[in-house]
Parts: C-alpha cells; sequence; structure tokens
C-alpha cells in the first residue's frame, strides 16, 4: 500500500480530499436554496424546479453501486481529477442554462461521479496515511462532507440573493477547477484496489434481506427528510414571510445547529445504529408536525428549525455509518449502496413534496414528510432484532 511517510506531511493531500469532497456534495445540495430564485428565472413553478433535486438523486442512486465496483481498482489521483473536472464543467454550464431542459443535462453529468467520489475518498485518505491513521483520515475526509451537506444550501442561498443564483453555480465551478489542480499538484499517485472482486460478485450482498432492509431503512429516512427539506428556502419566504437574505441567514444557523446533530449521530450510531435511528427520527417528525401551526411564532418557529437542523444532521450520519458496518469488509460498496439508498429517498422526497404542493399547497409539505419519517420509525423498530454489528469497518 503505498502512502506518504509520516502523518503531518499526508495532512495536506486528506484536507484537499476533504476540501474536494466540500464542492462535490455542495453541488448536490445548493440547488436546493437556489429554488425560488430559480423557478422564477426559468419560468416555471418551484415545484417542477424542485424535480431537478429528483434527477440528481434518481442518477446517483442508479449508478452509483455499479460505477463503484466498476472503478475501484482505477488509478485514484486521475479518478478524482477526473471527477472534479466534470464537475466544473456541468457547473458552468448551469450557470448559463437557458431554459430547465438544459439546467436538467447540467445536473445529470455531476451526478455520475458522485456517489463514486463520495464512496471512494475515505478509502483513498487511508491508502494514503496509512492504517495507522484511518480514523483521522476518515474524519477529515467525512468534515468536508458532512460541511457540504450542512452548509452547501445556505451558503448558495447567500450566494443566490446578493449575486444571483447563476453566480453560485459559477463560483462552484471555478472551486472545484482550482481544487482540481491543487490534486494535480499534491495528491499522490495512488493505486486503485488490487484484489477486486468482479462487479456482480460485489453485488451480490444484495441478496442478503438484511442489507436490503437497512438500504430501505435510508431510503425512508431520507424521503422524508427531503420532502420538506428540498423546499424550505421557499416555505421561510412565502409562508413565514421571511426575505431572500434573512433565509439564507436562518439557513446558515440551520446548518450550524446540524453540526452538533451530526457529532451526536456519530457518538450514538456506535451505541446502537436502529436505536440512534429511532431517537434521531422520532423529534424530527414531531417538529415537521409543528412546523406550519407555529410558522407566525418566531420563537416556536425557531425551536423546530433547531429541533430539525439537529435532528437531520444526525441522521445523515447516523444512516451512512448503519449500512456502513452492516457491510463490513465491503465499506466503499456499502458506503455506495447507502448514497444510492439515500439518494433514491431524496428523489422520492422531492417528488413527494411536489405533489403535496400541487395537491393540497406549500403548508402540507411539513405533515406529508412526518409521515414518511414515522414510517421510517415503524420501519427501524421492525429490524430491531438484527445480529449485532461488526466492530470494524475494514
Amino acid at each position: 500500500m503505498s502512502h506518504l511517510k509520516t502523518a503531518d506531511a499526508s495532512l495536506l493531500p486528506i484536507f484537499l480530499l476533504s476540501a474536494a469532497g466540500f464542492t462535490v456534495l455542495t453541488t448536490e445540495f445548493i440547488i436546493v436554496g437556489l429554488l425560488p430564485s430559480m423557478a422564477r428565472d426559468l419560468h416555471v413553478t418551484v415545484s417542477k424546479a424542485g424535480l431537478l433535486v429528483t434527477i440528481f438523486a434518481l442518477t446517483v442512486a442508479a449508478v452509483g453501486p455499479i460505477l463503484t465496483a466498476r472503478v475501484v481498482g482505477f488509478e485514484r489521483k486521475k479518478l478524482f481529477l477526473f471527477t472534479l473536472l466534470l464537475f466544473a464543467l456541468s457547473n458552468g454550464l448551469a450557470s448559463f442554462a437557458p431554459n430547465i431542459f438544459v439546467m436538467a443535462v447540467a445536473r445529470l453529468l455531476p451526478a455520475l461521479m458522485l456517489p463514486v467520489f463520495w464512496s471512494l475518498a475515505s478509502e483513498t485518505a487511508v491508502q494514503i496515511t496509512g492504517p495507522e491513521h484511518a480514523g483521522k483520515a476518515i474524519s477529515m475526509v467525512s468534515f468536508g462532507v458532512v460541511g457540504a451537506t450542512i452548509f452547501g444550501i445556505p451558503i448558495g442561498a447567500l450566494i443566490a440573493y446578493q449575486f444571483g443564483w447563476r453566480s453560485a453555480f459559477a463560483i462552484l465551478g471555478v472551486l472545484a477547477l482550482a481544487k482540481a489542480l491543487l490534486l494535480l499538484f499534491f495528491l499522490p499517485r495512488l493505486p486503485g484496489a488490487k484484489d477486486r472482486l468482479p462487479v456482480l460478485q460485489q453485488l451480490g450482498i444484495l441478496r442478503q434481506p438484511r442489507i436490503l432492509g437497512h438500504i430501505f431503512l435510508s431510503l425512508l429516512v431520507f424521503a422524508g427528510m427531503f420532502t420538506a427539506y428540498t423546499y424550505l428556502a421557499d416555505i421561510l419566504e412565502k409562508l413565514a414571510g421571511f426575505s431572500g437574505s434573512t433565509v439564507g441567514w436562518i439557513l446558515m444557523g440551520f446548518g450550524g445547529v446540524g453540526l452538533i446533530g451530526n457529532w451526536a449521530g456519530g457518538r450514538m450510531v456506535d451505541r446502537h445504529a436502529l436505536g440512534a435511528s429511532i431517537l434521531f427520527c422520532t423529534p424530527l417528525a414531531i417538529g415537521l408536525c409543528m412546523l406550519v401551526p407555529f410558522m407566525k411564532w418566531r420563537a416556536m418557529l425557531a425551536f423546530v428549525l433547531v429541533v430539525w437542523g439537529f435532528c437531520q444532521a444526525a441522521l445523515i450520519t447516523v444512516s451512512h455509518t448503519r449500512v456502513m458496518k452492516a457491510t463490513a469488509g465491503m465499506p466503499a460498496l456499502g458506503a455506495s449502496l447507502n448514497i444510492s439508498g439515500a439518494n433514491l429517498g431524496i428523489a422520492l422526497g422531492a417528488f413527494i413534496g411536489s405533489c403535496a404542493i400541487d395537491v393540497a399547497g406549500l403548508q402540507s409539505v411539513g405533515l406529508a414528510a412526518a409521515v414518511i419519517i414515522i414510517a421510517a420509525i415503524a420501519a427501524a423498530a421492525f429490524f430491531w432484532g438484527d445480529a449485532p454489528y461488526p466492530a470494524s469497518l475494514s
């Protein structure tokens, strides 16, 4: 295994992988904060613009495990450079998109490589540092990924308010190109997996009902979260009456609370993964039910958003770790399977939210999301009797 000679020397490339992960994942989530202004500019409804989230997520879900299993043997530096260049190109295209159809193409391209990056970045970080520093390497890469899921939306909302939504995509494109250049100079050349199993043999893990159950649970959790989260910026503007700049700062606070939730989720998932899922889903479901009734009571709305942000970030970490533990021995594939389940849930959630808006109005998405989260609680309780998880992901 190839790695740098000292842990200190390897900090820079690990940091760059984390920063690249932030850009890659921000590309997926930034659109949520841009939906109101994007819909106006492209002359479509917010519910139809929300389907761009569905397109991205469905693509990730469809290609993630197969593509990850196929490229796991590729040289990692070239793989990551290609990913970042593709993201630079797609974000540049999005910034100039004249209509919703071109925007859909711009969202489709990066969705092909996102699951590959997320699945292999942690494994590559360990390859750089050596197994004796595995925990530190994985935590650093994960910080960039989790940070993107928490802060990507509010950052995009603030940029869009100040300079327009197209500027947000343009800036992401420039950042992706800059990080590609940094990886070119500072990331060492690293071989892919030498003992790669055939793709179909790797995917044979899907014949295990327990694995399918955990992927299904991730699907439900993310579907519930993104039924409402996809339209949170629009909810805060139209139902709560906040201005665009205020919405951006509210979403930033939402993300800040999420950092604490991410830490709590990481602690609780090691004690009992399914128990942690129920622990964080329960207050989330209650908070989503309270969203609209307390919309005009600022203090209570703030409380609901704190609960929502805390539990949502915790569940991102809990779900990812839960599936990786269930597939110990093939952590990269486990991560990719969770990403597929999660993104299928995101696609389903964005679609359900869109339908709820068209049928019952924007005020209905919180209740619709809560119903799905309650279904996730029921599923976690059903799977409670699973065998204990292995202690290691390696």
